[in-house]
């Protein structure tokens, strides 16, 4: 969830303009009533492709897909090959060049507060507990609109995906080697000793380090991450059905409890190991970071936008049922390397504004609606040095990104179709 500022003037605006009274499997919000009898309205939220629409339809989701196409390999680009001409930024975070980090140690203060923290705080403050805080309060529409991802009934694999994220960069390596697990039922799982396998902490993870230091804040940690992931994968689907359930509200206790150990706890004790004698194993693990996590995920994330804008571009070409589910099972695959590279939103991603390009919410639907009948694609564009300040990128960002190719693609979690 990006952009806050945005997020609490559009769910005040979405307050003001919409009207529910429950959550459940096909309720959707209804618009109140407009003033003007003689004029038809039609909530933005309930706007179907149609013929009369299916050619700025299909180009506006063929130019969100090229944008995110083109994020992704700039962004693996930037780690790879070249960082604003100082090299790659994967050899400035291991080597500590371009004056980017002092040590080895000040990456790996990144690796925990920028990182695993940030992204742990926002799954429990933000991406549950905001919508739970709105929908309880009487506010059910705001509520409801608060919860990422909920065109495609996919956040409650969001959530544990930026989850899973936090266990890879504290293990230093990706969760590739036993997808069926990952992606299965955590409930036949106990704790984290029955879920790891031997092999699933590599020997230069921080884990490692910490485990050969102080044993009992590793077990702790390693127990509160993956109750955290099992807690969100408990909250029944979907989870914009289900806000205010007991699940929802476990589920960000255990995520905030999370975030709590590594603010207080991990980073700390992190900052204590000042001592020369470390610097050598430090090294080896933002290496092993760096190697093993950051790099293979943005290779998945570029290899799999660039499946995406293939079949958004298959569907513009030939409309069918068939495209629209297969661009959205394309979505799927994309939205899941990104997912998984929330604990590492550090350098060029930051810097560049490629997060929110990529990932802002809540969307601005109204402006969606208005460029899909302007199609004016380069209101999509910004240039220039990022602001997140700005209000003329962040208009352009909230009409760009996964979330709004996500309402061009589903509709209460299915793919819409051509009938």
């Amino acid at each position: 969830m990006k952009k806050k500022d945005f997020f609490y003037s559009a769910i005040l605006a979405l307050s003001m303009t919409f009207s529910m009274t429950a959550c459940s499997d096909d309720d959707e919000p209804t618009p109140e009533p407009t003033p003007d009898p003689g004029v038809e309205t039609v909530d933005p939220y309930d706007l179907d492709y149609t013929a009369e629409n299916a050619s700025a339809w299909g180009n506006y989701m063929y130019q969100t897909a090229l944008l995110l196409d083109q994020d992704a390999t700039s962004l693996y680009n930037a780690w790879t090959t070249d960082y604003e001409g100082n090299g790659p930024y994967a050899t400035i975070f291991k080597d500590q060049t371009a004056g980017a980090y002092s040590s080895p140690l000040a990456c790996i203060e990144e690796m925990v507060q920028s990182g695993m923290w940030n992204i742990a705080n926002e799954v429990g403050t933000a991406k549950i507990q905001d919508p739970y805080n709105l929908y309880v309060s009487g506010d059910r529409e705001a509520g409801l609109y608060a919860v990422e991802s909920w065109f495609s009934w996919h956040s409650r694999d969001d959530y544990t995906n930026n989850i899973w994220s936090v266990r890879n960069t504290y293990y230093g390596r990706i969760d590739d080697n036993d997808v069926s697990k990952i992606d299965g039922d955590l409930s036949a799982y106990g704790s984290y000793q029955d879920f790891d396998d031997a092999g699933d902490i590599n020997e230069n993870s921080l884990s490692a380090f910490i485990a050969s230091l102080n044993p009992e804040l590793d077990e702790l940690i390693k127990e509160q991450i993956f109750a955290a992931a099992k807690a969100i994968q408990a909250i029944p689907q979907p989870f914009r059905n289900n806000i205010d359930s007991e699940e929802s509200v476990e589920a960000m206790t255990a995520c905030n409890t999370l975030a709590t150990t590594l603010t207080n706890e991990l980073l700390p004790f992190v900052n204590t190991l000042t001592d020369a004698s470390y610097t050598e194993r430090l090294d080896a693990i933002a290496e092993q970071f760096v190697d093993a996590v950051v790099l293979p995920t943005y290779a998945s994330l570029q290899e799999e936008n660039r499946k995406l804008l293939d079949a958004v571009n298959q569907f513009r070409e030939s409309p069918s049922n068939a495209n629209f589910e297969n661009a959205c099972n394309a979505w799927l695959e994309a939205r899941e390397p990104w997912e998984k590279s929330e604990a590492f939103l550090i350098g060029p991603v930051a810097n560049w504004g490629l997060d929110p390009n990529m990932d802002s919410w809540p969307l601005d639907v109204d402006a969606i609606i208005q460029l899909l009948n302007s199609q004016n694609w380069n209101e999509m564009e910004w240039s220039g040095n990022f602001d997140e300040d700005s209000e003329t990128i962040g208009a352009a960002q909230s009409v760009r990104g996964y979330h709004t190719l996500e309402f061009l693609l589903f509709k209460n979690g299915e793919p819409r179709t051509v009938d």
